[in-house]
């Protein structure tokens, strides 16, 4: 796949050192190398504050109507901000003047600069970021019915979904396609619709879907008889599978640099557990984003699922959580069987993996309908069938940095033993703005029955990295690799039984693989007799 039209950003000042690349090897889980693990960094400290933030299940509401001064207050400066960033698109554009663009650039970061203030007031005993990366705003210079933020998602077994947005709310919901340029053999009709938030309304946000779709096919494709043609590529139907993982991905340098990175080589298909775009209530960055974003998420499925950034609940002004990300994003939890989207699952590779996105910040205690959801999907895997089961989710389990201390505690101790008993074979997670890697865990120890955790939430967040892990943390012992860098990871699934996780640091001009791992499916029949004579031996 070509590589997207932006470019790699030249070396940032993040100042730390690091020794020299690192790899680690792991067939069923049970042993470490210690060797693997990097110095831990130094780096110049400028801000402690961590903003937009909102605890997780079933205390979300708890926590928004707690910040709700604060998130009013917030919503105010929004208002200012979306005619900034007005400006800031149309001096970017070259419209407007010199001085109107410098004074919305000037106006903006005075905002975010008191808004900073309050939250260091407010979360002043966080722990300390390193200095954030300018964002990256993209403008739109198309007319209003030009199709923008286009991004697609795979759809059962092999449909795909095509969403954009248009600022004509009048253009129709169409996407027409076929496998030759210029040739469209085939069209679908889907919906559209808008929201409100304070004083921004959205444009048309289209969802079609289409297909049925060959596997492992180039299409070529046309969003509302208006647009550029784009090409897509369906996933394969069988193993080998490639899968991109990327958290907390926001629109920075940093994310530009790993954007850059993973477009520089194939895949098959992202994933992202949580945190997007960033927008923390300041709607015009959800468009942004979704431009930023719109080369690579238009040729390859973009699977997702929320983070704490995409709550944005004012409930004292009336507006409820996920409104903008449910509206953008939408998953294809209804055909998992869930009654939400902020959690739901879906197949790959012809059914060889199954991946669960699960909800950090939707009720998962017993009773809760994400739980029941959960157990339904995971008693319906055929591990015969389907040999790599996959998790990802937002708020990590474990985790030895002092960034988010414990927020993942209360879903791992409702849902663990699920995963355990499913006998899932990795668990993503993002939100922790560092690298780190785990043995195989099952309820604080390693276990080789256990998934392996990994936490990637080093996408190029605007908040900066979580530099600081706790040696004597409780779960130091079960940590194998750990790294306070953006980067991405790939899993390549090669067939049934081994895979390989690389994780690719980005501070370089060049992607570098600075962790490397072999995986071996808990599916796979080895691992079955080891495990089961271990049981013996135990009893």
């Amino acid at each position: 796949m070509p590589a997207p039209t932006y470019l790699s950003p030249p070396s940032l000042p993040l100042r730390h050192t690091t020794t020299a690349t690192a790899s680690a090897h792991l067939l069923s889980g049970g042993r470490r190398n210690r060797g693997s693990r990097p110095r831990r960094m130094s780096g110049l400290v400028l801000l402690k504050a961590k903003v937009g933030d909102v605890d997780g299940g079933p205390e979300l509401l708890l926590a928004s109507r707690r910040h709700a001064v604060l998130g009013v207050a917030r919503v105010l400066f929004a208002a200012a901000n979306e005619r900034c960033l007005r400006g800031m698109d149309r001096a970017a554009l070259g419209r407007g003047g010199f001085f109107a663009g410098a004074m919305a650039n000037s106006w903006r970061v005075l905002m975010q600069g008191l808004a900073s203030l309050m939250f260091l007031c407010a979360r002043a005993d966080e722990y300390v970021r390193q200095p954030p990366s300018p964002l990256v705003l993209t403008p739109h210079d198309k007319p209003a019915a030009h199709p923008q933020q286009v991004h697609i998602s795979t759809v059962g077994r092999n449909k795909m979904r095509i969403s954009w947005v248009t600022d004509d709310r009048n253009t129709p919901s169409v996407v027409e396609y076929g496998e030759s340029r210029g040739n469209y053999t085939a069209s679908a009709t889907g919906d559209q619709a808008t929201y409100k938030y304070f004083f921004y309304e959205s444009g048309a946000i289209h969802h079609v879907t289409i297909g049925p779709l060959a596997p492992g096919t180039t299409y070529h494709y046309r969003c509302g008889k208006a647009g550029d043609e784009l090409t897509l590529r369906t996933p394969p139907a069988s193993l080998p599978l490639e899968l991109v993982v990327i958290g907390d991905l926001g629109q920075t340098r940093w994310t530009a640099s790993t954007l850059a990175h993973i477009g520089g080589a194939d895949y098959d298909m992202l994933l992202l557990p949580g945190d997007l775009s960033y927008a923390d209530t300041q709607q015009p960055l959800w468009d942004s984003f979704g431009r930023l974003v719109q080369p690579l998420a238009s040729a390859r499925p973009w699977m997702v699922t929320e983070g704490n950034h995409e709550a944005e609940a004012l409930p004292v002004v009336g507006f409820a959580p996920f409104v903008a990300y449910n509206a953008r994003w939408r998953m294809p939890h209804e055909e998992s069987g869930s009654a939400s989207n902020l959690y739901y699952s879906f197949d790959a590779a012809g059914g060889a993996a199954h991946v669960v996105m699960l909800g950090s910040y939707a009720e998962f205690e017993e009773g809760s309908a994400q739980r029941a959801w959960l157990e339904r999907d995971l008693a319906g895997v055929d591990r015969r069938r389907t040999p790599w089961l996959l998790v990802l989710l937002h708020a990590p389990w474990y985790n030895t940095n002092q960034a988010h201390q414990g927020e993942g505690e209360a879903m791992r101790a409702a849902m663990e033993a699920l995963l355990y008993e499913a006998r899932v074979d990795v668990v993503f997670s993002g939100h922790v703005h560092a690298y780190e890697r785990f043995t195989r865990i099952y309820d604080n120890e390693a276990d080789g029955r256990g998934p392996m955790y990994i936490t990637i939430g080093d996408g190029g967040n605007r908040e900066g990295l979580a530099l600081k892990f706790l040696e004597d943390h409780k779960s130091a012992h079960l940590s194998v690799f750990q790294e306070a860098s953006f980067g991405h990871g790939r899993l390549r699934i090669v067939d049934e039984t081994s895979a390989v996780w690389t994780w690719h640091r980005n501070d370089d001009e060049y992607a570098t693989v600075r962790d490397e791992v072999w995986l071996e499916s808990l599916a796979s029949p080895k691992l079955s007799m080891a495990a089961a004579g271990r049981q013996d031996e135990e009893l």
